[in-house]
């Protein structure tokens, strides 16, 4: 017989919100994404002329909806991987003459058929959305990007900027977030660079473009993965060259689950967090190196559960091989993914004073919130729904100090975890909104939250994601298997709530 106690079927958690104690507020780009020229998302994403459901300009309407619904702030554009190898002046002038290129990062054939222009037009249809222009520091460097943000940004009377004109655009696109290449820590990308020589590079480009236009906000390269062999010391060595010239540092995290190992998967938002308290030591202490009273703060430019060894994650081989928008990267999200998800989002708001932008991961069909069918359908996928309740009611809200109290479980990759996740974010019309996460396999968690004893808050509504089987997915055959359902258990009393959260779930509780 073992001397184990079996383990109870239902937990506890707490949290108490106080309105006197704030994280920060929320930065409206913490709700970006991220579109990349990688498999479908451009051509048969956004882009499809001669879809049913195109515009006069070949944009998507069924998909433009999606996105306005999910909430998506800023827009990271073009890359990526891609961006390493992409010149921007192809993308630009009449389609007919825009040259055909090999993709290296991706191995894929560009058609250059939708370029800055294209991106700037969707981005007025979409509404209320920021560009983040990435530039080439991979193959390119000084001139190219001094030469963009001339063509972008400046209202008239030089070359590039009439060239943009006669291109269609009399006005500048005035472009604030400028991102200094992309993952330049990484051997896979093209034109890797050491930290030294990256850190150079950027701030000589921080330095040009700022002559140009002083007020840009400028994002460089941190590492593309918090268990990089260079992590800690690529930070450091490339912030002490760019810190005051430099607005942000970016960080990239993927998680899937591995080895099967399901109870760290869904405690992902652990190591997320922990990257981020890294990074921030990394500045706080080149900050006080340089005795500099400059801010850089952290765009997490991206992030997302993806299946990175999966099928949909292989490119094409060969030379004579170089297929136009391949099926690439289109992981089929399940519930589980989606509490996944969720956690990393309520990890995000939790450090809003370190993180001030965020780039979920990408937009559609690759690695997306938002799938598509060549010809057919748009749909939901799993992660939609807790990206588009967190933009809802966190958007411009203030983020509170969490003060929670979890029972915990045990984790082979992280260790003991708390079993619930949650933040509270105050919005700006005085509601409160606590979002919550049951990272248990198998407990239920019975949860709490203390509300300010001012008597605002009288009624509760609670929104969960969850399913009984946490690999139910929406799929073109079946576009809502999975969403939102309003959890009966939520009751308000005495200035406090209370919630069941069931096993493997995601929970929006708004409080008015």
């Amino acid at each position: 017989m073992s001397d184990v106690a079996p383990s109870p079927q239902s937990v506890e958690a707490s949290l108490v919100v106080d309105n006197a104690f704030v994280v920060d507020k929320v930065n409206p780009r913490l709700f970006g994404s991220f579109v990349e020229h990688l498999g479908r998302c451009v051509y048969e994403g956004i882009y499809e002329p001669g879809h049913p459901k195109a515009d006069e300009e070949g944009f998507r309407q069924d998909v433009i909806d999606l996105v306005r619904e999910l909430g998506v702030t800023t827009i990271r554009y073009p890359g990526g991987n891609f961006v390493s190898g992409y010149r921007w002046e192809d993308g630009v002038g009449p389609k007919e003459q825009r040259p055909r290129r090999l993709d290296l990062a991706w191995h894929s054939t560009e058609t250059n058929q939708f370029g800055l222009h294209e991106m700037v037009a969707w981005l007025n249809k979409v509404g209320g959305n920021e560009l983040m222009e990435a530039v080439n520091l991979g193959t390119r460097g000084l001139e190219e990007a001094l030469d963009l943000l001339e063509y972008a940004n400046i209202p008239s009377g030089t070359a590039l900027s009439e060239q943009r004109r006669a291109n269609g655009s009399d006005k500048p696109f005035d472009i604030r977030m400028w991102c200094l290449g992309n993952e330049m820590d990484g051997p896979w990308q093209t034109g890797h660079k050491n930290a030294e020589d990256y850190g150079t590079l950027a701030a000589s480009v921080a330095a040009g473009m700022r002559m140009i236009d002083p007020d840009v906000e400028l994002v460089v390269c941190g590492s593309s993965a918090h268990g990089m062999p260079t992590f800690g010391s690529w930070e450091e060595t490339v912030l002490e060259k760019t810190y005051n010239d430099v607005d942000f540092i970016s960080c990239h995290a993927y998680y899937q689950p591995e080895n099967g190992d399901m109870a760290s998967f869904l405690a992902s938002g652990v190591d997320m967090d922990g990257f981020i308290r890294d990074v921030a030591a990394t500045i706080d202490a080149t900050k006080a190196r340089l005795k500099s009273d400059h801010k850089v703060y952290i765009s997490f430019d991206e992030w997302n559960v993806w299946y990175q060894n999966a099928e949909a994650s292989q490119t094409a081989k060969g030379i004579g091989n170089w297929p136009v928008a391949p099926h690439l990267l289109e992981d089929v999200y399940s519930v589980a993914d989606a509490v996944v998800f969720g956690d990393l989002l309520i990890t995000l708001l939790k450090n809003a004073d370190r993180v001030h932008a965020a780039s979920l991961a990408q937009l559609v069909n690759v690695i997306a919130p938002i799938m598509t069918e060549a010809g057919g359908d748009a749909w939901r996928q799993t992660t939609f729904f807790p990206f588009a309740l967190t933009s809802k009611y966190a958007k411009n809200g203030t983020v509170l100090a969490p003060k929670l109290d979890s029972a915990q479980h045990h984790t082979e990759r992280f260790g003991d975890v708390d079993t619930v996740n949650a933040v509270a974010v105050r919005g700006e019309d005085g509601s409160m909104t606590v979002f919550a996460v049951n990272r248990s396999l198998e407990q239920t968690a019975q949860f709490t939250v203390s509300l300010p004893d001012d008597g605002a808050y009288s009624t509760v509504e609670a929104q969960t994601l969850h399913d009984d089987d946490i690999n139910a997915k929406n799929t073109v055959d079946d576009q809502n298997r999975v969403g939102m359902q309003t959890n009966t258990s939520a009751a308000i009393s005495d200035g406090k709530v209370s919630i069941t959260l069931s096993p493997v779930s995601w929970m929006a509780i708004h409080i008015a």
